[in-house]
């Protein structure tokens, strides 16, 4: 039987701040991210969050879901940069971090996302975890190559809050 050991690559500053360039200063709740490697091409995050304000809703005193799938989008595009630079996923092994930077905004879709609240959560202060469990290589209907990934993913706080859910992804116009 063989044991995987796990390789954990602590948040790198520049590079967290590189993939939150394109959001607007006060939507940039990612603080930090650990990303775990078990080999075998799969890799996971567990990172922190805090939204002092909402950006675009009066404060309801709890984590929403706008403010979910924008977490998820700034812990994903975190995971696949660094997994990326670290060639830890699977399909991602020719991919640059310039072709993340091409692909970051145009590219990478979210083609289903559903989201599970169990029990609120504070969004000053929580943490979030997700992994890709599959990344594969398919093709659209004119033939164009596509990763297609299923993942996961999950939020807590300090008064035991949880919300979790799943998410399609699908990596268009890869090279």
């Amino acid at each position: 039987m063989t044991t995987l050991v796990a390789t954990e690559y602590p948040t790198d500053e520049h590079l967290l701040a590189r993939v939150l360039t394109p959001y607007k200063d006060h939507c940039k709740y990612l603080r930090s991210a650990v990303v775990v490697s078990e080999g075998a091409g799969q890799a996971s995050a567990r990172c922190e969050f805090a939204i002092p304000e909402s950006c675009y809703i009066d404060d309801t005193g709890h984590l929403n879901s706008v403010e979910v799938n924008i977490c998820y989008n700034q812990m994903m595009y975190y995971l696949v940069a660094k997994s990326v630079e670290e060639r830890l996923l699977t399909g991602f092994e020719s991919w640059t971090l310039d072709d993340f930077w091409k692909h970051q905004l145009p590219d990478i879709l979210i083609a289903r996302f559903a989201a599970n609240f169990r029990r609120p959560v504070d969004p000053r202060s929580f943490s979030g975890e997700m992994e890709f469990r599959s990344v594969t290589r398919r093709a659209q209907a004119d033939g164009s190559p596509f990763l297609h990934a299923e993942t996961v993913y999950r939020y807590r706080d300090a008064a035991a809050g949880r919300c979790d859910g799943k998410a399609v992804l699908a990596f268009v116009n890869v090279p």
